[in-house]
């Protein structure tokens, strides 16, 4: 492959460049969107996760809503989500993420939440509860679910993809050598194999990595081919931002040129559906593959 030119010095890498630029989040649909997340006392991963994205996406009235609570059983060295013990969750969330849903007359909703390690089932009823309220709330509203690592707890997943979602995704975040140091309490072979069995049970599946911690492109490149083999339809890459200085810090700002070709690859590869750049996150545009 060809292999496009990396900037020099390590100070010029780590230098936020102008493309990783983002608006102010301002307007209706944005106080409309905050209003409705705080009234329904519902977390988003836009918040959590100290997306970029956050003001164009409210700004057009969509959310990525994040269930089970906000602090994650995992300490994923690249991830804003705070990590501790979680509290009880809420048998009520679910009925009133799909009322906000509701509300704001989304076409598409994306669902995320937390690692519930501690959980038997992982938290598997939440989710069919919430996916399920959605669909009896806002009928033709297309759902996306993003799910967390299930620790190989096959049936907790299969609970979890049948309320009729139509998209289930799985991120692998990063290339099999960074995995020790990024997802440390994750699996690269777990994390494919679950992809297989969501494509196994019928539904469309999607994966998202972030790149700029120090992979090489080949890497990428073998993590697509490892997809692909899975039965991922789907793949988003993106910059990664460094949420805080107690996480990792970027190795490098990829080029919007290298991003583009990582596109084009990844389509020739065989996935259906490549969404590649800068500011790409794993619900960004997430109803254009739809």
């Amino acid at each position: 492959m060809l292999e496009l030119p990396i900037v020099e010095s390590q100070e010029t890498r780590r230098r936020k460049p102008d493309w990783l630029r983002v608006k102010l989040p301002i307007g209706e649909n944005y106080s409309k969107v905050r209003q409705l997340v705080d009234q329904y006392r519902l977390h988003t991963i836009c918040q959590s996760g100290n997306c970029p994205n956050m003001g164009e996406c409210w700004g057009a009235g969509t959310a990525t809503f994040m269930i089970l609570g906000n602090t994650c059983t995992r300490s994923c060295s690249f991830c804003a989500v705070k990590t501790g013990r979680p509290s009880e969750y809420d048998m009520d969330e679910p009925r009133r993420v799909a009322e906000a849903i509701r509300l704001m007359g989304v076409k598409h909703a994306v669902i995320t939440s937390v690692n519930r390690d501690e959980l038997k089932d992982r938290g598997s009823e939440v989710w069919y509860q919430t996916v399920y309220s959605v669909k009896e709330q806002s009928p033709e509203t297309t759902i996306e679910t993003l799910i967390p690592d299930v620790k190989a707890t096959w049936w907790a997943l299969e609970r979890m993809i049948s309320a009729g979602q139509e998209v289930v995704s799985h991120n692998m975040e990063t290339v099999e050598s960074l995995y020790r140091k990024v997802r440390p309490q994750a699996r690269y072979e777990r994390s494919l194999e679950q992809i297989k069995r969501t494509k196994e049970y019928g539904k469309r599946t999607k994966s998202g990595i972030m790149v700029g911690l120090g992979e090489k492109q080949e890497e990428v490149y073998r993590t697509m081919d490892d997809l692909v083999a899975h039965g991922c339809d789907v793949l988003t890459i993106g910059q990664y931002l460094q949420p805080t200085k107690m996480h990792l810090e970027v190795v490098e700002y990829i080029h919007p040129d290298l991003f583009a070709q990582y596109k084009e690859v990844g389509m020739q590869k065989g996935f259906q559906f490549v969404e590649s750049g800068p500011l790409v996150r794993s619900s960004y545009h997430a109803e254009r593959h739809l």
